[in-house]
């Protein structure tokens, strides 16, 4: 579904690679959790394989498409919900929707079920034809999730996604990337809250300082009987 080779990221003039040599392999029907501290390069990974960030090395394909050689392709099976919810907010909900909806050729019938499905589940009906500017935190991330997964993306990719929401929309939010896997897409997200990740995704990977640090089976560790947080706050200190 995601597969990444060699990935290397520097910014500007550094001598200190951002993302240093990254390879990572995601399989269909999984929750993938990438973890790291502040600064490990989670964000800057996700924004290259989402094509925002060039990179100076290496190769990332989206279901057998190579980012750098089809762009437009590789992009149409992603959807993204950034950190920072870069959302028109002069719209109303619905017309962000819509917008994001015709811009990747998505038909009416399926825009109309996809974003009935979501505004129902995260209990929008009654600010989905507000202005965007008009929603609270929890709102604005709310509807970036439903413009994500109106297109029905092979792989759906979350930077941070539970930061600052109430117990209810994050209970909701994780419901949906399980229900998005399970339908034998992949569901990729960075994240600090370990109990979550924990006891959502099927497997994480660890990054310090731009490097992989190892790729980790959750079930296995639970077999283990090893918690995920020591083993990131052992693999963080070394």
């Amino acid at each position: 579904m995601l597969t990444i080779k060699n990935l290397s990221k520097r910014y500007g003039k550094s001598t200190v690679k951002s993302v240093d040599n990254l390879s990572l392999e995601l399989k269909p029907g999984e929750v993938f959790g990438f973890l790291g501290p502040n600064g490990a390069g989670k964000s800057t990974t996700i924004k290259c394989i989402v094509g925002i960030l060039p990179f100076e090395q290496g190769e990332i394909d989206i279901c057998g498409v190579n980012l750098l050689k089809d762009p437009l392709k590789a992009k149409q099976m992603i959807g993204y919900v950034p950190d920072n919810h870069a959302v028109f907010e002069r719209l109303t909900g619905r017309e962000y929707v819509n917008h994001i909806a015709n811009l990747y050729n998505v038909p009416t019938q399926q825009m109309e079920e996809i974003s009935d499905y979501y505004v129902k589940l995260f209990r929008l009906e009654n600010a989905f034809d507000n202005p965007i500017k008009s929603y609270s935190h929890g709102m604005k991330q709310k509807i970036s999730v439903i413009a994500a997964l109106v297109h029905n993306p092979k792989l759906w990719i979350l930077d941070e996604p539970l930061t600052g929401l109430d117990p209810q929309s994050a209970y909701q939010l994780k419901s949906a990337m399980r229900k998005h896997a399970d339908a034998g897409n992949t569901v990729f997200f960075s994240s600090h809250i370990l109990d979550v990740v924990e006891n959502l995704c099927d497997r994480v990977c660890i990054i310090k300082k731009g490097q992989l640090q190892g790729v980790y089976d959750i079930h296995e560790l639970k077999e283990k009987n090893q918690s995920l947080e020591e083993l990131f706050m052992k693999t963080i200190a070394d």
